[in-house]
């Protein structure tokens, strides 16, 4: 390999959205930058392609999930996993991003020389081979999922003899068929789970420990077919984006600030749907709603199939399995050929990578989000996190336009490195804030390992897309906190020549 193979301006950890959105920018923002998207599996797609569970699909409309600046073209809003798959294999290919695309390589390390400006990432191929990959800039665009292991809750199995299945590692062609199935849980996962195999199944049931709230919206967004009829193809998305995003935006508003209406609101709406079905104690949580995510249930799906008898939901904790049951701790017993542990994941930081900075390994958990991109004290390095009461990629395309706009000063300053800088004095007169607001099990585990996050802004990771968008339009990129640098005798690039595509806009 020369170093055109080897040497680049950003290489990007992950082919899934995040790191797509970002391909897409840099094709239209940055046309001249040399990039690479790092993907340890064999397709792009993260998320997308690694779950495999029946009925996986979005939890958020596709007009606000998609890009912004690539229309969502389907009919239904809310969208199975093939259909988000076709839309990302579609973009990669219109924008010449494939290409640019490494697959098999999982990057194990990632170390910054401030000597030369240039992150050193060592990844591990397919084949067990250990090689080197040097950029100006690296983007984590992995999401924050640990993809090797889930969450384990810790079950001890004793002495049942069905199979168990979690849902991150669904096996190909399972057969349920005319089953007795236990799904454990009541997050987003087991509410798709549990309607997609009703029918097939035997019986599905979904046991929970504590009820979640719930609430139905139809899979086809009727104003967005109607405006695609009328409209060119990108105003109709753009109007139907953003009456989208206000509308999620003042929902969860709502419940911050008038948690028993929300309530009594969810709850009728459930009640209409099951009717003689409703069970006050399945269905009321004992926590407002958006303290933890709503789950969706598109066309009312999960609600039908416990209105025809294929599914049920049974609230209780599990003492023990038995042989073909999973008993509970009042006694009763729930018939099980197959048990699904839809328990939640488990956070990781930074994809698991090690990073390091002259050779001094970086704790996350000790340095402030800067503009919910970068990080205190940390040189040309961005992450996404997305949002949790909106659509990931809302900002997964904010934190992608930033970036762009960081290396196009950087070019036209000279400058050789970007930093969030943070003075041990100016952190200490920081106001620290809960960095996510929410009681889900997965986010209360993981808060160790989470990055620290203010009050004010720009250094925290905000959960507001329409705050986040207004601030990073109007505080000017250099702004005083972020540092740049030149090198003192910056070596000549032996990269090959710049390329230049003729992507759209992703304004």
């Amino acid at each position: 390999m020369d170093s055109s193979d080897t040497d680049f301006d950003v290489l990007i950890v992950g082919a899934g959205i995040s790191g797509i959105s970002m391909a897409a920018h840099l094709e239209a923002q940055c046309p001249d930058k040399r990039y690479a998207i790092l993907e340890r599996r064999e397709r792009l797609g993260g998320t997308w392609d690694l779950f495999r569970y029946p009925g996986v699909r979005s939890d958020s409309d596709m007009h606000t999930l998609g890009f912004v600046f690539e229309p969502w073209r389907h009919e239904k809003s809310i969208a199975d996993g093939s259909s988000i798959l076709e839309y990302l294999n579609r973009i990669v290919d219109e924008r010449g991003i494939r290409e640019n695309i490494r697959f098999g390589l999982k990057v194990e390390s990632a170390d910054f020389d401030s000597s030369t400006a240039r992150w050193i990432v060592t990844v591990l191929t397919a084949e067990g081979e250990r090689k080197r990959l040097t950029a100006n800039w690296l983007y984590l665009g992995s999401g924050y999922y640990d993809y090797d292991e889930p969450y384990d809750p810790g079950f001890e199995l004793g002495e049942f003899e069905g199979e168990v299945v979690h849902p991150q590692f669904w096996p190909e062609d399972l057969p349920y068929e005319g089953k007795h199935v236990v799904v454990i849980g009541s997050g987003a996962t087991a509410v798709t789970i549990v309607p997609a195999m009703a029918g097939k199944a035997a019986k599905v049931t979904m046991l929970q420990r504590t009820p979640t709230w719930m609430f139905s919206r139809p899979a086809r967004d009727g104003l967005a077919n109607f405006l695609r009829k009328v409209l060119p193809e990108e105003t109709a998305y753009r109007i139907t984006r953003w009456k989208n995003v206000v509308m999620q935006d003042v929902g969860f508003k709502r419940a911050q600030s008038q948690p028993e209406k929300v309530k009594e609101f969810l709850t009728k709406k459930m009640q209409e749907h099951l009717g003689d079905k409703y069970d006050e104690a399945a269905f009321t949580p004992p926590y407002d709603p958006w303290d933890q995510r709503l789950c969706l249930v598109p066309d009312a799906d999960l609600f039908e199939a416990i209105k025809s008898g294929q599914a049920e939901v049974v609230t209780g904790r599990i003492a023990r399995f038995a042989k073909d049951a999973v008993v509970l701790e009042d006694g009763r017993e729930i018939r099980a050929d197959i048990v699904v542990t839809a328990t939640g994941l488990k956070l990781a930081v930074a994809g698991k990578i090690a990073i390091s900075v002259d050779g001094e390994a970086v704790d996350f958990s000790q340095r402030y989000y800067y503009k919910g991109c970068m990080f205190s004290n940390l040189p040309n390095l961005a992450v996404v996190f997305g949002y949790l009461n909106a659509s990931w990629t809302l900002r997964a395309d904010l934190n992608a336009a930033y970036v762009c706009d960081v290396l196009n000063i950087m070019d036209a300053k000279g400058m050789d490195i970007a930093m969030p800088a943070l003075s041990a004095a100016d952190e200490a007169a920081l106001e620290e804030d809960d960095i996510f607001d929410f009681s889900s099990g997965y986010i209360q585990r993981s808060k160790a390992i989470m990055p620290k996050n203010a009050v004010g802004f720009p250094w925290r990771l905000n959960q507001d897309y329409r705050v986040d968008r207004k601030q990073m339009k109007s505080d000017p990129v250099d702004d005083g906190i972020l540092h740049f640098r030149a090198l003192p005798h910056a070596p000549a690039s032996d990269a090959a020549p710049a390329r230049r595509t003729t992507a759209g806009s992703t304004t």
